[in-house]
């Protein structure tokens, strides 16, 4: 019986060009002599052992400074187990100096990133009751390391126990360390195997901090990195709630997985890149089986590899055959604000699950509308209503509920004011509906859209006396819970390299409840979604430990979910709701019991990220430095339009253009598949051949995709 491949076309006449300039950033660098942390990468390493590595770094900066002291001084950290690099503080009239060494691929200041801030796995079908599935063909990932960079994290969490894990797996070459508050003997296990934390770069950027709000150690202070560590890979911890809402059992994607932690992120300072690239080549080294990142920059993206340090850590860990998972970012819903860009990381958006926290609003005249929050007080009783915007003066009774309109700055600010002052609770009004807003406010909560806003209004406006009552939250779960891709999901399309689709695949990330210290909580962002993926990549390494990075991102993309696991659409939050679309969601949302067995996958290895960076038209000495060994891209370049991902996006098409894509069979010997096409309006397809005939597994064919347009004008993205 044949099977299809679907062939997803996103087309329009003309984008805008996208310059991506390097001086972005040079306000980040001290100009007046002082010095700055640089991260110098060299490329591929040029010796198998650390040590030498090391010494080369010495040497280089020895030559640009003049002295082995001096050199010694400068340089923060060495980077020698997965590629060659090094930290080092420079002036930036040093670093300009430096860049024409013949052995420097690039340079880059330091930069301070980012964090990206139960029911998710039943939603998406991760059981591990069922007796054939992804959790119990993986052992529940007990072979699977999972490096996380992140914030650190809190060991005593019953999300962190080890009851029931075997022995760490041999191959594991990292390390617990001790530190203030942090006991390996103690604090790492059969679960935690790893815990570093990095604050050279940190230090060498902030002289004198004092660390007086933190934990000088792989200790979570924040509960960021303990939240996404359980998410990826948490033990099962029954009756878990956030304050009694959402009540079940917790545990994390890979819930018999290993955590390797690397603490990058600081409470005050956030995550430093000079700190994250050191952590990226540990875990390197470590043996992890996957690297999650809830972390990134603000647009505007960095290209690739060149000012992206992130990029360039990933695409050596991932030449090592490890993938990298990235958070797709938080600054959404706008387009062209995706993170971690680059096509050998596997980019998550976020969305919410069919899990709501409703909030019975009662007016004074017994209607009662349904807000939304996570609102855990008591029920006070009728309050007094006013709305925000009528509060002038400190002589304002503090014992009633506000209404607050929020569009804009000013009228959040008024907000802030009137909750420092002292009310009894505080309804949100909204155009999109954003419940964290509750998050930090210490009195009853609730949020609604402008239509249930200016219902109240009405209520406030026609009644002499207006009372109103707000009461806890409730847990809703299934059906009528629609699945949206969240408002602050960053979008595309890709503004580095339009021709490469970003996200890739979208995980729920609104709302996930997992641990913080020794409690848990529910918490959103793109943070969330991200371990999400990671932990079902770590499953998928130990069920097909011969696919490379890219076959498994090949596998999420192609048996991802375009409508949510009901059947029901998934919209996109924003100004306006509409359905959403690969801008949104990628290949759509993750589908763990699918994605084991793709049929097809478009793989990628070396040559294939090559040809990517010839197309963006890197030279030849920095591609070879990159990489290793002398290269030299082909003449003509090759079309970035030909990248095999699973995806194709041309955003520039004038009549007609081909594309080139070569899958490999991962299914049974015989397979047969013909192509499934959904032009859109004005586009035509010419798929050949037009049947792919795999005779056994493993092997390749090619095949090219003929686009013809009959629009004449210039038009936006047709999917």
């Amino acid at each position: 019986m044949g099977k299809s491949f679907l062939i997803v076309d996103t087309s329009s006449l003309v984008i805008s060009l996208v310059l991506i300039l390097n001086g972005v950033f040079i306000s980040a660098v001290q100009l007046n002599g002082k010095t700055k942390v640089h991260i110098v990468h060299l490329g591929a390493k040029q010796h198998d052992t650390p040590e030498l590595v090391t010494k080369s770094h010495y040497r280089i900066l020895e030559s640009l400074l003049g002295s082995k002291e001096t050199a010694n001084d400068s340089i923060v950290y060495s980077y020698k187990y997965g590629f060659s690099g090094f930290a080092a503080k420079l002036t930036a009239s040093q670093a300009k100096n430096l860049s024409v060494h013949p052995e420097v691929l690039s340079i880059s200041p330091n930069r301070v990133m980012r964090l990206k801030t139960t029911r998710t796995f039943d939603y998406l079908g991760l059981s591990p009751t069922t007796p054939k599935g992804l959790l119990h063909d993986t052992k529940m990932g007990s072979e699977v390391i999972i490096g996380v960079m992140d914030s650190g994290i809190w060991p005593e969490s019953k999300s962190f126990n080890d009851t029931g894990l075997g022995p760490i797996p041999k191959r594991w070459k990292g390390k617990c360390v001790s530190a203030d508050g942090f006991d390996p003997k103690k604090h790492c296990n059969k679960k935690i195997i790893g815990a570093e934390f990095f604050t050279a770069a940190l230090l060498a950027d902030n002289e004198g901090y004092d660390f007086a709000s933190e934990s000088k150690s792989p200790r979570d202070i924040i509960g960021h990195g303990t939240h996404v560590a359980a998410i990826a890979a948490g033990s099962f911890v029954a009756n878990a709630s956030h304050k009694g809402l959402a009540v079940g059992t917790a545990r994390g994607a890979a819930p018999h997985a290993r955590i390797a932690v690397y603490k990058t992120c600081w409470k005050d300072l956030g995550c430093f890149t000079a700190d994250t690239v050191k952590a990226i080549d540990h875990s390197i080294r470590d043996g992890v089986d996957v690297i999650s990142l809830s972390i990134g920059t603000d647009a505007p993206a960095s290209f690739d590899v060149d000012v992206d340090d992130i990029g360039f850590g990933s695409f050596q860990a991932v030449m090592k055959g490890i993938p990298v998972v990235a958070a797709a970012g938080n600054e959404g819903p706008d387009a062209q604000t995706i993170d971690n860009v680059a096509p050998w990381i596997i980019t998550v958006a976020a969305t919410t699950l069919d899990r709501s926290f409703p909030v019975p609003i009662t007016l004074g005249n017994n209607l009662t509308i349904l807000g939304e929050g996570l609102n855990t007080f008591p029920e006070v009783g009728f309050k007094e209503l006013s709305l925000s915007m009528e509060m002038f003066n400190d002589d304002q009774p503090k014992d009633l509920i506000v209404l607050a309109f929020t569009p804009n700055a000013v009228e959040r600010r008024r907000v802030n004011s009137i909750l420092e002052a002292g009310v009894a609770g505080i309804i949100f009004a909204q155009s999109v509906l954003n419940s964290a807003v509750c998050a930090g406010v210490n009195v009853p909560c609730a949020v609604v859209d402008y239509e249930f806003g200016t219902d109240i209004l009405y209520y406030i406006q026609t009644t002499e006396k207006p009372f109103v009552k707000i009461s806890p939250a409730k847990t809703i779960i299934g059906r009528p819970v629609a699945s949206r891709v969240a408002h602050f999901s960053c979008r595309g399309p890709n503004s580095v390299s339009p021709a490469i689709l970003k996200p890739d695949i979208a995980a729920p990330g609104v709302n996930v409840l997992s641990a913080v210290s020794g409690v848990y909580k529910l918490k959103s962002g793109t943070s969330m979604a991200t371990p999400i993926v990671s932990g079902v990549v770590g499953l998928l390494r130990k069920i097909h430990p011969d696919w490379s990075p890219a076959a498994i991102r090949s596998a999420l993309v192609t048996t991802a979910w375009r409508t949510d696991p009901s059947g029901e659409p998934i919209f996109s939050e924003g100004a306006t709701r509409k359905l959403a679309d690969p801008f949104d969601y990628g290949g759509g949302l993750i589908n763990p019991e699918k994605v084991a067995d793709p049929g097809l996958v478009f793989d990628m290895g070396i040559n294939d990220y090559v040809h990517y960076l010839c197309s963006a038209e890197y030279d030849d000495e920095s591609i070879s430095k990159l990489i290793g060994k002398t290269y030299k891209c082909p003449s003509p370049l090759p079309s970035m339009l030909d990248t095999n991902m699973p995806s194709i996006i041309i955003p520039s098409i004038f009549e007609e253009v081909t594309v080139t894509r070569t899958v490999t069979n991962v299914g049974a010997a015989g397979s047969v598949y013909k192509p499934l096409v959904e032009s859109p309006f004005g586009i035509e397809f010419d798929v050949n051949p037009k049947t792919l005939v795999f005779a056994s597994k493993n092997t390749k064919m090619t095949f090219n995709v003929r686009v013809k347009t009959s629009h004449r004008v210039n038009t936006d993205f047709f999917f």
